[in-house]
């Protein structure tokens, strides 16, 4: 079939003249959680990873991914059809002008790249061809409809704003900046702006649209007009004029004469390109829902320590079943038991994400996606690592443990390494820090004692996350490849250093944590720590306690008696008991 849909491929790149093609994983929104309608690559590949980018040129094809996905795209993709490679390590541009030429006309959907994305393809020497229909949509006979899900309101007692302040300050940054108006593309901050959520796309509540927000604090939304039942409308309010997708160019191409606003990095190319061909005035800048929608107000905030704790709950039953179900549970069942345990909760509204649960070679798969075909035993004396989380009206949850089956004691060599990045969570967890650093300026705190003996992860240590919005938000993360955004308090990340080797087993240790102001007597300028929002125990069977400091020690109590303080009159029985052994002062 994939070398079917590639001979149609490549016959569609030689009726338009051009050398090559860019498929990349995103949608018109640019998002990584994508409805049916836009798995372009998935369909193209095989390859379900979240981020990716395939290449098919005349005679050779290749498919690159991240760290994260490496194993799964080479288990996913056809090894007689794809080339696979390292997004980073390799990148798309010198592979295309090392096998195609540098003169190559390499084609593209504008909607589905943006300018910056495509900036990296001029600048290796390639002709980068704008295209008015995607050649894969032309080949792929059954694609699926676009949603229709509704656009729901999203109450105040969990919005904790009026939309009308939050398009009030956009507005006013507006003005201040000297700029008209700006394009909004990210389902999240439209979500956010207008406090609406969705269902159009898996795990993450978006109801897809675009909007232009103006100066004078009006704002148009584009999305399609049966996706808005009248209760939304009246929801919206007379401030926000609602218009079908097939509106926007006409009203891109009102903005003429006008000074727009576009995120570079986050909007497709397709609306600078549009606005400039309309005459206005195009001007590249961060979409200015970003910080604000990162950094949660006092609502959200204990939304989020609401969710947690609850969320908490069904972790810690399912951390005591797993101790007596191992053996005799597979990983597909795991996972399922600990959603059937979330769905009991109040709030609960679905899974952040599809759930990782990984035993012993797959968790060295990081983003590992369990299927019937790859479904196994969770066997004794293995490790298992389990990352989940949850949407609830109040906050989004994101957690990942590791565990030892038992009954044997595990390997001295698994406990040196989980102990490991157990410290280079601890690091995150306690850093203190002054106002202006930036999520790249810590990452190397989760790593500096897997350095020490010679190991990493390639992973970012820790991403945004949305208030029951993305699992990933941005623009801030812990990360070496970070934006330069600094922390600011409100925001919630995760904690999530990891070890993995190939073949045999993964470790990551993950908890969410919200920034907070932290003040100094004698501090001569504003510093910033974290509060840790998520509450389980981590597995005592796996930890050196001989590698930890004794400040280190002391956090793990504290840590483990919070745990207990708040999880503990929640549980009854042998979940209560379970509890109370695992919460025990480590020495």
């Amino acid at each position: 079939m994939s070398a079917t849909i590639l001979t149609k491929l490549r016959e569609e790149l030689r009726r338009l003249s051009l050398d090559g093609l860019l498929v990349p994983r995103s949608d018109e929104h640019l998002g990584e959680y994508v409805p049916p309608s836009a798995e372009r690559l998935r369909w193209l590949t095989g390859f379900t990873g979240s981020a990716g980018l395939a290449v098919v040129l005349a005679d050779r094809a290749c498919a690159f991914t991240d760290g994260r996905y490496v194993l799964q795209l080479a288990a996913q993709t056809d090894a007689t059809l794809w080339e696979r490679r390292h997004i980073i390590d390799e990148p798309p541009p010198a592979w295309i002008v090392a096998t195609a030429g540098r003169n190559a006309r390499i084609g593209y959907d504008p909607l589905l790249l943006a300018e910056d994305a495509i900036a990296r393809f001029t600048e290796a020497g390639l002709t980068m061809v704008a295209l008015d229909t995607n050649p894969v949509d032309t080949v792929w006979a059954d694609r699926p409809a676009p949603p229709l899900a509704p656009a729901i309101p999203h109450p105040l007692a969990y919005a904790g704003q009026d939309s009308s302040a939050k398009r009030d300050g956009i507005a006013q940054a507006l003005r201040e900046a000297g700029q008209d108006a700006a394009v909004v593309t990210d389902p999240a901050s439209i979500a956010w702006l207008l406090n609406v959520r969705g269902d159009d796309v898996p795990y993450t509540p978006f109801a897809l649209g675009f909007a232009l927000v103006h100066a004078d604090g009006g704002c148009e939304l584009f999305m399609a007009p049966e996706k808005i039942p009248e209760a939304t409308r009246a929801w919206l309010g007379n401030a926000v004029s609602i218009a079908p997708r097939a509106a926007l160019p006409a009203a891109l191409a009102r903005l003429r004469g006008k000074t727009v606003r576009v995120d570079a990095t986050g909007s497709p190319a397709w609306f600078a390109q549009q606005l400039r061909a309309a005459g206005a005035t195009v001007v590249a800048g961060m979409d200015l829902c970003l910080l604000p929608k990162a950094c949660k107000n006092p609502v959200e905030r204990q939304g989020f320590r609401a969710a947690h704790a609850r969320d908490a709950v069904a972790v810690c039953r399912f951390l005591r079943w797993l101790e007596t179900a191992a053996g005799s549970q597979t990983e597909q069942s795991a996972a399922a038991h600990l959603l059937a345990l979330r769905q009991a909760l109040p709030l609960f509204r679905g899974e952040s994400f599809p759930a990782i649960a990984g035993a012993g070679e797959h968790g060295a798969i990081m983003h590992y996606r369990v299927t019937a075909d790859t479904n196994r035993p969770i066997h004794a004396n293995e490790l298992f690592l389990i990352d989940s989380g949850a949407q609830f009206s109040d906050g989004t949850t994101d957690i990942t443990r590791t565990v030892w089956t038992g009954p044997a004691a595990p390997p001295a060599q698994i406990c040196e390494r989980y102990t490991r990045v157990l410290k280079g969570h601890i690091a995150i967890a306690t850093l203190v820090f002054p106002v202006g650093v930036c999520g790249a300026h810590l990452d190397s705190f989760a790593r500096h004692a897997l350095w020490q003996v010679g190991l990493d992860f390639d992973h970012g240590t820790g991403h945004g996350v949305g208030s029951y919005l993305s699992v990933h938000e941005g623009p801030v993360s812990l990360s070496r490849a970070a934006r330069p955004v600094p922390l600011a308090a409100g925001m919630v990340l995760s904690d999530e250093p990891g070890y993995y080797l190939p073949g045999q087993y993964g470790i990551r240790l993950e908890n969410l944590l919200l920034v907070e102001d932290r003040a100094f007597p004698d501090a001569l300028k504003p510093f910033l720590g974290f509060e840790t929002l998520t509450w389980a125990p981590w597995d005592r069977r796996l930890i050196a306690a001989n590698l930890l400091t004794a400040a280190e020690i002391a956090w793990l109590d504290a840590y483990h008696a919070k745990v207990l303080a708040i999880v503990g009159p929640e549980l009854a029985g042998d979940d209560a008991a379970w509890l109370a052994t695992a919460c025990a002062p480590l020495r």
